[in-house]
């Protein structure tokens, strides 16, 4: 086999494969053999017509299995034999076949781009502490306690002051325009609302909107004037004053339920306050664990693209850059965005898109440099690992896990995150935290794309 590689700009490369008469002829005859195994031609028994006959009645069926067969077998033999890391191919040209029986076919690749390995053991990491105070544990505590609140009438007859909760009516406009008309896209609390609750705290709400409050008595009404900033995100109002007419309805004070055993008890039945600390400990331990394993491999991330710079393949970026940017208007229409904000914003999520999807495979193509010359490889107990992970998730057998990601063609997905997970594993291990080495840790549970 005759190889010759044309290396193009922006990471494109064409191999010229051409294949000798000999080779050709070795897997013409095989296949032919095997149609006249099986033919049935008029006048001779199965299996015994000339071969002339068979190649000239099959003469297309048997090509189109050899091309298929020659071609993708001397494809792969080329790219090993060239050492090329080929990305994707992006064009097979029509194959050629000589007067002599010899094969010639062209195939366009996309091939990873050249750069050079930094020293990767020894990245210097600064991690957050695992330890939990009992300051952490009182906070967890008092924000299970405000949920729990009882929120009762005011009983004293005053204004109201901060730390109060408000329910108001009120009323925003622009130049004597009600807002719903100047910015008719502007959520519905920027524009008014009716019973509303608004908690009085400082540079709560809008700009000067809860100060404005103070000393307000029930069924009171005031005009409040609101000056947004320039670079407030709702243009029709950027740098613009608005007037909000604003009647107070009735004045709410928080009531904190006391710290005992019964307030534990309707977060964990059966269970004393002591044992809901100890649970509480527990999570925010566990918390702790998954931060440690974001902050080490941010930062690993992090240390590898600002010591490494080369130029993405084009193609690749855009296709990335679709599929970061499908993810983000999915992440939105979840959020109950509708589709016209996102039109508006369409530019800026594309911008996004492109600096993710830029980060993803500038990641990608480092992290597989280094497995590769780390040998690292993914076995199939990794892959049993994973899906049972997932399944876990998402409540369903492994079984079950494993049919929906082949049926959607998502196995080789897995995999490669698989192979960079414990590439970021590998570099956590041979990390340093303040000088000192780490720890051998496991693979982080984290999917890396």
């Amino acid at each position: 086999m005759k190889v010759e590689v044309e290396n193009q700009p922006h990471c494109v490369a064409t191999l010229n494969i051409e294949l000798p008469p000999e080779e050709v002829t070795q897997e013409w005859d095989a296949i032919a053999s095997s149609f006249a195994r099986q033919a049935r031609i008029p006048g001779y028994r199965p299996g015994k017509a000339p071969k002339r006959i068979i190649e000239s009645k099959f003469r297309k069926d048997i090509q189109e299995e050899l091309t298929k067969k020659l071609v993708s077998k001397s494809y792969h033999a080329a790219i090993a034999e060239k050492q090329l890391r080929v990305v994707s191919l992006t064009n097979l040209e029509e194959v050629e076949f000589g007067d002599d029986r010899s094969m010639r076919f062209r195939a366009t690749v996309v091939t990873a781009p050249e750069f050079e390995l930094p020293e990767y053991k020894g990245i210097p990491l600064q991690l957050p502490s695992l330890e939990v105070t009992p300051e952490e544990v009182d906070a967890a505590v008092e924000r299970l306690r405000e949920q729990s609140a009882d929120f009762v009438d005011l009983t004293e007859e005053r204004g109201v002051a901060l730390e109060d909760f408000a329910v108001i009516d009120f009323e925003g406009t622009v130049d004597g325009k009600p807002i719903s008309e100047v910015a008719p896209n502007a959520s519905k609390n920027l524009q008014g609302g009716k019973k509303f609750w608004l908690r009085i705290a400082p540079e709560n709400f809008l700009p000067g909107f809860v100060e404005g409050m103070i000393g307000q008595k029930p069924n009171e009404s005031r005009t409040i004037a609101v000056t947004f900033p320039a670079d407030f995100p709702v243009p029709e109002l950027a740098g613009k004053t608005a007037e909000y007419t604003v009647t107070l309805l009735e004045i709410k004070q928080r009531v904190l339920p006391p710290l005992d055993d019964a307030f534990a008890a309707k977060w964990m039945p059966e269970k004393n306050l002591e044992e809901l600390r100890v649970a509480l400990e527990h999570q925010i331990a566990h918390d702790k664990e998954h931060q440690l394993e974001n902050a080490r491999e941010s930062q690993i991330v992090r240390f590898l693209n600002d010591l490494i710079q080369f130029e993405l393949p084009p193609e690749l970026l855009k296709q990335e850059t679709r599929s970061a940017l499908q993810e983000f208007v999915q992440r939105n229409r979840e959020r109950g965005v509708p589709d016209e904000a996102l039109k508006e914003k369409e530019q800026e999520l594309i911008q996004a898109a492109a600096g993710v999807a830029a980060q993803r495979l500038k990641t990608n193509f480092i992290l597989h440099r280094i497995a590769e010359k780390e040998e690292i490889k993914v076995t199939r107990q990794d892959v049993d690992e994973r899906i049972r992970h997932q399944a876990m998730h998402h409540n369903v057998t492994p079984e079950k896990m494993r049919h929906e990601i082949e049926q959607h063609d998502g196995m080789n997905g897995l995999i490669e995150q698989v192979l960079l997970a414990k590439t970021i594993a590998f570099l956590g291990s041979n990390a340093t935290v303040d000088g000192a080495p780490q720890p051998a840790i496991s693979e982080p549970v984290s999917e890396t794309k």
